[in-house]
This record gives C-alpha cells, structure tokens and sequence, in this order.
C-alpha cells in the first residue's frame, strides 16, 4: 500500500488506494503526522502496511514542500520501504499528456513545464507565446492527486528511484 503525502500548499492532502483525504492547517509540521495517523487508522491500515511513501516535492510552498519530504523520509527510514518524489508537472502531465502546464505561482509569474519545456518559471507574456506549441494548457483547474499512485508504482516498478529532493524553480525569499 502507498501513502501519498502533499504539504506543497495550504493544508494538507494524503491519499491511500482510492482514500482522499484533505486537511486545512496552519501548522503543517504540527498537523501533519496527527493527520497521516487519524487518516490511517480511520482507513484501517497499518504502518506496517505501507510498502512506499510517494510525495509531492514541488513546486509549492518553499516550507511545505522541506517539510513534507522530511516527514516522508522519516517514514521511509523507519519502515525500510521507498520514498518517491512526485512532482506536479508529473500529476498535470498523467492526466493530459503533450499539455503546458502552467502554475500561478502567486508571486506574479508562472510555474510551467511541458514535453517540450524543462520546468521553470515564465511570465504571463512568455507564456502566450511558448503555450502554443503544444496542443492544450492545463495548470488553472486542479490536479488530481490520486494519479500519484500510479505514477509512484510505475518508478517502482522501472527503478526510478531518484532521491527526493525539493524542486525549486527560483532562489527563496531568504536566498535573495
């Protein structure tokens, strides 16, 4: 069984199987392991049960996303099972493939990535122009986060098995 972790934005979202389950906080570091142990055991599952820990490493929230990949580790080193990184542009890319995905980063300028783009931001008028080479654009409804699974057995089962590390698509706030 796979646990799918999400803290790259508000609040947090786990998935196990075809279990969702959402989370406002404020506090994620706080939140988040009383979280994947309610969500657990509502489901009935046990740690014992997991045999991977999937999870989004951006791009997002600069904290959420360190903050999710430590507590994902944390799992993986405890239960000797794998971490596999996630990324957005993976989910978006799952559902529609060939699509620009583009990401309101919040800061004025886009998230993107496509089968033709290496992922980076873009600004609203750089995106007008590079959006057209491919057949769609996606970004500006939401992903589905349940495609994780899949994608977390698929690097499994090829041994893809990079680390996870965040992707970080511009310097921190702190970095400037």
């Amino acid at each position: 069984m796979i646990l799918i972790i999400n803290t790259s934005g508000n609040g947090i979202d786990l998935v196990l199987d075809d279990k969702f389950m959402h989370m406002d906080a404020e506090k994620q570091a706080i939140a988040l392991p009383v979280a994947v142990m309610d969500f657990m055991t509502k489901n009935n599952i046990k740690m014992s049960d997991l045999t991977a820990v999937g999870v989004i490493v951006g791009p997002g929230s600069f904290t959420g996303i360190r903050m999710g990949i430590a507590y994902a580790k944390g799992l993986g080193i405890g239960l000797n099972i794998p971490v596999v990184p996630v990324n957005l542009f993976e989910l978006y890319l799952y559902e529609t493939p060939g699509a620009f995905v583009a990401i309101d980063s919040g800061r004025g300028d886009f998230f993107v990535a496509s089968p033709l783009h290496e992922p980076c931001t873009m600004t609203i008028d750089e995106i007008e122009t590079e959006q057209m080479k491919c057949p769609m654009t996606v970004g500006h409804k939401p992903y589905n986060l349940m495609f994780a699974k899949n994608i977390v057995e698929n690097k499994i089962k090829t041994g893809d098995l990079q680390p996870a590390i965040p992707m970080y698509l511009r310097p921190s706030y702190a970095e400037k």
